[in-house]
This record gives C-alpha cells, structure tokens and sequence, in this order.
C-alpha cells in the first residue's frame, strides 16, 4: 500500500507541547502516513488566527487544536467547517468533565501550566541535580536523590534521569563496573530508593559498537563489546542488585519514556510503603 500524504496543522495558544505530544502519540498508530506537520504556536490575536485559517486553505489536511479563547476558538473551528476541515479541539472534553465535577469555571487562560510556580522551580532544581550527579559524580550528596539508578554501562541512565528530573524526580546515576566495586556513597544512601537497569547482552554490544563507532570511527574488538565478556557483566550486575532488593528494570525493548513511567510507578509505591509504615 502507498504511503498516504496529508498536512496536519497543529494550531495553539501556548507552546504547542500538548498538540504536537498528542499528534505524535496518534502518528504512531499510522504506519503509512507520510504526514508533513505545521506549528502554529502563540497563537492569540486575531491576525494570527487569519494567518493560520489562510495556512490550512493553502495546505488542506488536518487540524489538532488547543485554544482556550472561546471567540478563537470557534472562530478557527468555523472556519475549518466552511473549508471541510476535519478539525479536533483536544482540551473541550477534558476542560468540560473537570468543570462539571469541581464545579468551577475553567480560567481559559493558556500557558498556566508552564507557570513559573514552585513545581516549574522544582523541576529545575532536579534538572540541575541530574547534571550534576551524571555517571558517579558529586557522590558526597547522593543521598539527597528522590530516585539513584544504577545500571552497566549503555543502559540509558542518563536521558533517563533527564526525564525523571522533567517530572520533578532528584535522579543521580552511577555505573556497575564489575571490575570496580560501587561507591560507598550508593550502598550508604539508604533512605534513597535504587533501581538496577539491564539489557539483553546482544542488545547492550549493539548499542556499544554504535558508539565505538561514533567516537573513534571505527568497530574495535574489546572487552566493552566481547559477548562472553558482556554477558557475564549482565548476570554480575542482576545479582548485586537482586542481593541487595533492589527492583531490576530491562531496558532492552523500552523507550525511554516508558522506563522512566515505570520508575515512577515503582517510586510511588516505595513512597506509599514508607508513609504506611511511619
């Protein structure tokens, strides 16, 4: 079957983070799509709105929209009607079923919720502890982490500790080298909840050569890639982290996203076991 071409118009009245999540997360069911996307972001004035009406009559396609203005609102989605534009408001649903329960009038006021309040500080701040408590470093506070992952090298621990920190989650990470025994410091974080990553061997030595070959522009044969090698630093790594209750996340089919999703899922419970037993 021939890949399908079609515009999509992601229309908002803040960033644009919540259409273009929502668009990728509906893309992706679509194998066959050849989808060129239009960002219209900020959108707040009535030129504006005149600018994008003209963009989707230049490119007919789709439009996903997130606007909170009434008047711009409906005025964009009319529009879209009298072109015969299949156009999709995302946050009507959502608003109307928390108004209706809370009984309280929406604000319609787009971009609160990339206010800068305490939660938008506190996602810095664990921005910055990630950084600063990437790959074993600043060890003399790692027991000031929400969350410490500890996984054999090419394991993903960084992005995901970037992620973790978007969330407002303090990650630090240290490596499993088995030819190193860990840091006091990890084993002495014993208020801080730790969780041990792995990956299939096979997996772990083709990410390794990808970046062998990406920092010396070549394929070496060394220990980092040798699969007897590789395996056993696998099996070493589940042992110490299942020896010590740790919980063991396999990262070798999981996106980032989703590690850190269930990262959080076991954090919370952790959190939850704790106050039960205060």
């Amino acid at each position: 079957m021939p890949n399908k071409k079609v515009h999509l118009h992601l229309v908002s009245d803040s960033t644009g983070d919540t259409v273009r999540s929502v668009a990728r997360a509906s893309l992706a069911q679509f194998q066959q799509a050849e989808v060129t996307e239009h960002f219209w972001t900020l959108v707040r004035s009535p030129a504006q709105i005149d600018r994008v009406i003209e963009g989707i009559a230049d490119k007919p396609g789709v439009v996903f929209l997130t606007m909170l203005d009434d008047n711009m609102r409906s005025r964009l989605l009319s529009a879209c009607r009298s072109m015969s534009m299949p156009a999709v408001s995302l946050l009507d649903g959502a608003i109307s079923a928390l108004g209706s329960v809370l009984g309280e009038q929406s604000k319609n006021q787009p971009g609160l919720q990339h206010a800068m309040d305490e939660a938008y500080f506190n996602r810095i701040s664990a921005m910055n502890y990630a950084m600063a408590h990437d790959d074993g470093q600043s060890l003399w506070s790692l027991n000031e982490a929400d969350v410490i992952l500890c996984g054999v090298s090419r394991t993903s621990k960084t992005p995901t500790c970037v992620y973790l920190a978007n969330r407002g989650l303090k990650a630090a990470n240290v490596p499993f080298v088995p030819t190193s025994p860990p840091p006091q410091e990890l084993l002495g974080a014993k208020d801080t909840f730790v969780v041990g990553l792995t990956a299939d061997p096979s997996r772990l030595i083709q990410v390794r050569r990808h970046r062998l070959v990406h920092l010396h522009g070549e394929d070496t044969e060394t220990d980092y890639v040798d699969t007897d090698q590789v395996r056993q630093e696998v099996i070493e790594a589940r042992r110490y982290f299942l020896a010590r209750n740790w919980p063991v996340i396999d990262v070798s089919r999981r996106s980032i996203e989703e590690t850190a999703a269930s990262i959080i899922q076991l954090y919370e419970r952790h959190q939850e076991g704790r106050h039960a037993n205060v």
